[in-house]
């Protein structure tokens, strides 16, 4: 989920950035190696895609570029799809909405590629699938699930995550207000990143709590460039709410933990919206100590019991490298919309774009992230689960259906 823990500011950055044509990466679904190859046969299915290999978006968009050949090495090496082998032909779009245009162009009419998957970020997702809509390609991606996205109203866009990004919240919301009445928090303050992927998230879990009665001591919002989050942080502690929901991207999620210690305030419940949804970045820049207890939300974990998912770790770590817990989830994500690609052909015996978009409009379709469905306008229609810091790492408490461990309540104070 690294798109919605992008800055305002780096996204109004990119906004206006006008870049130079792109360098063209082939890669084969069965090795790591460039190809030249710029057109499609009986043989083989060429899927399209544009991502970040360069710029502001370069780590992430590589994450999913690892999901999709790793995705693309295992359906191969079970014959491809449909007896047609999958070709990937990854584009550098230099984290640029420009250049993310003229690639998807390209790819579609000038390289008559079979497929289009997306790039990384609502920001380069809205004009990429203007492109594909154009052409009457179905846009099957898994970084992009902004406001603006669905905004659209586009008939062929499917975002693969379990829920829009600004709906993370209420998977919390759902676990607070499913205990009894008396286990509840009295009262929540709402600090909050000036962004459209942070903020609309601590505002829908105040919504929900307000109606429920718990009373609101803190509300406040703060600009990505504020350089020390302690004062609005002394103000909550001072308050002394029993929960705390934040709407955080990643450094002021790092800030605002960093302030708590400092100030010794130590709610019964935190969430934070992202930052501390990163099994690697959280602990490191907070302290493993200081984690202990954090609630966020996520889609899949190196653990999960989802289809595909062991089989999508075992394939990652021997291409790659590493362990599971340092798969990001931008990798799984990816990993996901091409099995929803081999689902569609498995249960139809076709993979033409007219295929998809009829397909993916009806019933649910198992992937490691669960199972999902979508709307008219291709907004996933689940919910995202509920982890916290248990021991060390990110384990699913909620709902009781993913649950690998109970939550822990109150939150352990903080290590110093």
């Amino acid at each position: 989920m690294y798109d919605n823990r992008l800055s305002f500011r780096t996204r109004n950055r990119l906004g206006l950035a006008a870049a130079a044509m792109g360098l063209m990466v082939s890669v084969s679904a069965c090795s790591a190696s460039a190809t030249s190859s710029s057109s499609t046969s009986s043989t083989t299915l060429v899927i399209g895609v544009s991502l970040s290999l360069t710029g502001d978006f370069a780590d992430p968009g590589k994450a999913v570029q690892r999901g999709y050949q790793v995705w693309a090495d295992g359906v191969n090496a079970k014959g491809g799809i449909l007896g047609r082998k999958v070709e990937m032909k990854i584009v550098d779009d230099l984290s640029s909405p420009n250049q993310v245009v003229t690639n998807y162009q390209n790819l579609i009419s000038r390289d008559h590629v079979d497929l289009v998957f997306g790039p990384f970020s609502s920001l380069l997702t809205v004009p990429a699938s203007q492109v594909a809509n154009r052409y009457h390609y179905a846009f099957v991606e898994s970084a992009g699930g902004g406001p603006k996205v669905f905004a659209q109203n586009l008939h062929s866009l499917f975002f693969v995550q379990p829920a829009p990004v600004v709906e993370q919240g209420n998977v919390f919301a759902d676990y607070i207000l499913s205990l009894p009445a008396g286990q509840r928090p009295k009262t929540a303050a709402y600090p909050s990143l000036d962004d459209p992927f942070a903020k609309p998230i601590a505002d829908g879990v105040q919504k929900r709590f307000e109606a429920a009665g718990i009373k609101t001591v803190y509300s406040g919002t703060y600009p990505a460039e504020t350089p020390d989050l302690t004062p609005i942080m002394a103000k909550i502690a001072a308050a002394k709410p029993d929960v705390i929901v934040s709407g955080t991207q990643s450094q002021d999620a790092y800030q605002q933990v960093k302030s708590l210690v400092q100030l010794h305030f130590n709610p019964r419940w935190l969430f934070m919206s992202n930052g501390a949804n990163s099994p690697t970045e959280f602990p490191d820049k907070v302290g493993k100590g200081n984690t202990a207890g954090v609630f966020s939300a996520g889609d899949w974990f190196a653990d999960s019991k989802a289809a595909g998912s062991a089989d999508f770790v075992k394939a990652y770590i021997a291409k790659f490298g590493g362990t599971a817990a340092g798969i990001d989830n931008s990798s799984a994500e990816a990993y996901a919309a091409g099995q929803v690609i081999e689902l569609i052909a498995k249960r139809t015996g076709r993979v033409d774009n007219q295929t998809i978009i009829n397909s993916l409009h009806s019933g649910t379709w198992p992937t490691l992230l669960g199972d999902l469905s979508w709307n008219s306008v291709g907004a996933p229609q689940g919910s995202y689960q509920l982890v916290q810091w248990i021991g060390g790492a990110l384990k699913p408490v909620f709902p009781a259906s993913v649950a690998q461990a109970a939550a822990v309540v109150p939150k352990p104070n903080w290590a110093g």
